[in-house]
């Protein structure tokens, strides 16, 4: 077993970088909270990835957070090569408010991030973007709780999936 996989199971998110018929997406666990104020994100991308090479030229990229229903076209964006996949790929490619590189409409939250920062750190480049903008799904959110019937992604091993229920738990002693 690689041992990264001990990590598992991760959020699943897709990552939007370039811009017009240079648009590429791709699929990405290893994302992340960075900062709170400024808010930025972090995401780890290979550089034999097409999508390295536009964040490095663009300078900006989105997160986009999908759902249970965009399990296909996750799949594609994370096994499939070159932005010929969004032919095969069921996303609605939106303008973003804060950046050129667009957004997906049928995700559940788009990020919109100006890249500040980027290090390599063995087979992957770490890329931070701080968030510029951002639009979300009225139903995934309530106030500021995802809401868990919305069917979040996350990535369990190479080809299983999950989804969050919407039982809570918390620590002995706290309450709501």
């Amino acid at each position: 077993m690689k041992s990264y996989r001990l990590m598992y199971p991760m959020r699943t998110y897709l990552v939007v970088a370039g811009q017009g018929n240079e648009t590429n997406i791709m699929a990405a666990d290893w994302v992340t909270v960075v900062s709170a104020r400024p808010f930025m994100v972090g995401v780890a991308i290979a550089p034999q990835r097409r999508t390295w090479e536009l964040v490095r030229k663009y300078r900006e990229f989105v997160i986009s957070v999908p759902s249970l229903e965009m399990l296909g076209d996750v799949w594609i964006a994370g096994t499939q090569h070159g932005p010929e996949k969004l032919k095969d790929m069921n996303v609605t490619l939106v303008p973003s408010k804060g950046i050129k590189t667009p957004s997906i409409k049928e995700a559940l939250a788009n990020l919109e991030c100006r890249l500040v920062d980027e290090k390599d750190y063995g087979d992957h480049t770490w890329f931070v973007g701080e968030v510029v903008g951002s639009s979300h799904r009225e139903d995934a959110f309530v106030g500021d709780s995802p809401n868990l019937e919305a069917g979040f992604l996350a990535h369990a091993s190479w080809v299983d999936f999950v989804t969050f229920e919407k039982k809570i738990y918390r620590p002995p002693g706290v309450r709501g």
